[in-house]
């Protein structure tokens, strides 16, 4: 199946983003809409979407950076599409667009139940549990060559 990723702030790629995150967060996982959609989803965000066969989004990820640092956020793969690498794919496509503007270090807030997931890309735990959104989480860092 052809995989295609599309980075950046497009209406389509962000209303993607935005219905693959409703899926997953809010109807899937119950987090309140107005905790998993927030301030720093605006016209301007870039959001990483991938598509199978060009039509159908399956995973998304949404881009931040201060400084030197990427923050990716929202990584979330739809439920059929899962276990195939969507959202590593995503959060690559992250990674690189961020080093491509200068960045040297990736920083995620990784939910408990994924902290395997990111380890397996290079992540390590740089803190202890804390909650967001009323999930535990852990923060994770990695740096970028």
């Amino acid at each position: 199946m052809a995989i295609e990723v599309v980075i950046g702030n497009q209406k389509w790629n962000r209303a993607a983003a935005l219905a693959i995150r409703q899926a997953v967060f809010v109807t899937e996982r119950k987090i309140a809409r107005e905790d998993e959609f927030d301030q720093k989803d605006t016209d301007e965000t870039i959001y990483a979407v991938a598509y199978e066969d060009k039509f159908h989004p399956v995973a998304t990820a949404r881009y931040e950076k201060i400084k030197q640092t990427v923050r990716p956020g929202r990584i979330a793969t739809l439920k059929v599409a899962r276990r195939k690498g969507y959202g590593a794919i995503v959060l690559r496509a992250i990674e690189d667009y961020g080093m491509a503007q200068g960045a040297t270090k990736s920083l995620i807030h990784g939910e408990i139940d994924a902290i395997p997931f990111y380890e397996q890309l290079g992540y390590k735990v740089v803190s202890k549990v804390f909650f967001e959104d009323d999930v535990p989480a852990k923060v994770l860092e990695k740096q970028l060559s």
